[in-house]
């Protein structure tokens, strides 16, 4: 599903963001990527979703070369690969149900299809009763299940979620970290970069650790060991 081949990522006086890194993930894995500040996960995450160009290396998703991906297919990607940010990045004007629409209508998705499929992923988070009450009406656990939907509108093979309960509560983080194993229970691939070592280590799932720019563990049932 997603494969990194010897990448490296070079910042200004040689800083080494990605150093030689290399991993496999395949379809359906549910992969937690660790490490402290600095040790190269936004890199990482930049370059997959194609918002950061590497130096050197390949980055390979579903069987596509994206290392030197064009604007112009930038998009077809992100409908592959579904991201979730810390910060929701909600519009504040837009209803929950206007929110995860818009997703679909900058593609140009046909009103009947949005009006099909809105409903249902709605339902997927947990939020069909409050659709129609705008971001500041909600909690921060509800305004980030929203942007999970919104992620999933386009039925993504990948769903990337970075620091996606930074900004929450326990109990929110925990309900949020449910939704994503019900999502992967799916089929759908989840990559949860993050700094939780209370979730990670309660997933009991793959965990990859990142430090300067590198893997220094990659561990099938691991634990955060920094």
């Amino acid at each position: 599903m997603i494969r990194f081949q010897n990448v490296y990522k070079l910042y200004p006086k040689n800083v080494a963001a990605l150093n030689n890194l290399s991993t496999h993930i395949l379809p359906g894995e549910f992969v937690s990527i660790v490490g402290q500040s600095g040790t190269g996960k936004t890199t990482m995450v930049k370059a997959l979703i194609g918002e950061e160009k590497v130096d050197k290396g390949r980055i390979i998703v579903g069987g596509w070369d994206i290392t030197n991906i064009g604007q112009r297919e930038i998009p077809v990607l992100r409908r592959q690969i579904g991201v979730i940010f810390q910060d929701f990045k909600l519009l504040p004007k837009k209803t929950l149900f206007e929110n995860v629409a818009f997703a679909m209508q900058v593609c140009g998705g046909h009103p009947k299809k949005i009006k099909k499929i809105i409903p249902h992923v709605m339902k997927i988070v947990g939020l069909e009763t409050k659709a129609d009450r705008y971001p500041q009406e909600v909690s921060g656990g509800e305004q980030q299940r929203t942007a999970i939907a919104r992620a999933l509108v386009h039925r993504p093979k990948i769903l990337l979620a970075d620091e996606p309960t930074g900004n929450l509560d326990s109990l929110n983080a925990n309900e949020i970290i449910e939704l994503l194993l019900r999502i992967n229970k799916f089929g759908t691939t989840i990559i949860l970069v993050t700094h939780n070592r209370e979730i990670v280590n309660r997933l009991k799932r793959r965990v990859i650790t990142l430090e300067n720019g590198t893997i220094i563990s990659d561990q099938s049932i691991g634990k955060y060991v920094l």
